[in-house]
């Protein structure tokens, strides 16, 4: 029988309250090999950001909230991620995660209640530490992007992550040398990468052992 949407929220209050999964739960979506440190970089020059891991009821079941980056943000542009960006000095990594989430698709701060944190998880291609901070809102906001950075607003339901055959593996080519990526595949979008890997610990949490899904 599916959870309710108070009695996942429960259970993931109860999960974050111990030891993570961290590494291990990564593992499941990281892309294989694994990408190194560029040159000249590494963890004691990482920069710091956060990202918004919001759910909230839609239709009596548990969704989350995730963006299509604009195509013109370099980098990571045209990816799907977490609501989120850099921490400006000073500045806690929930509070990071709530202004950014307000910048890029119009979240009060004041329509999340915190409910922690998971692993923090290294971003090598572009030298950020993410945070990512897990929220609930007791209905569905009222979601809009940011011009020039989001480019979609995507609700995406736990289940659909959560079920049989989500999980694809997808070829991808990195300096010229074939890489396997595991990516979740639902709501007409492939997920992969570092999103990828914040939702396994996610899912991990509320029980899911991604085994034998691709």
């Amino acid at each position: 029988m599916a959870r309710s949407f108070s009695g996942l929220v429960d259970d993931l209050t109860s999960a974050l309250a111990k030891p993570l999964p961290a590494a291990a739960a990564h593992a499941l979506m990281a892309p294989r090999p694994r990408r190194p440190w560029p040159k000249g970089s590494g963890p004691e020059r990482v920069r710091q950001a956060a990202g918004l891991l919001l759910l909230f009821p839609l239709e009596g079941h548990a969704h989350l909230v995730l963006t299509l980056r604009a195509d013109t943000l370099g980098r990571h542009s045209g990816q799907i991620s977490l609501p989120g960006g850099v921490i400006e000095p000073g500045e806690a990594f929930e509070h990071a995660a709530l202004r950014e989430a307000h910048e890029e698709i119009a979240v009060a701060a004041r329509e999340v209640r915190i409910l922690g944190a998971l692993t923090p998880i290294d971003i090598p291609v572009s030298g950020f530490r993410l945070h990512p901070i897990v929220g609930v809102s007791e209905a569905r906001p009222a979601f809009a992007p940011a011009h020039g950075e989001v480019a979609r607003i995507l609700d995406v339901a736990v289940d659909d992550l959560m079920a049989p055959g989500a999980v694809v593996s997808t070829a991808r080519e990195r300096d010229g040398r074939p890489v396997v990526v595991p990516a979740f595949r639902v709501a007409g979008v492939e997920i992969w990468g570092a999103t990828a890997m914040v939702l396994a610990e996610f899912l991990v949490v509320l029980g899911w052992s991604g085994a034998g899904s691709y």
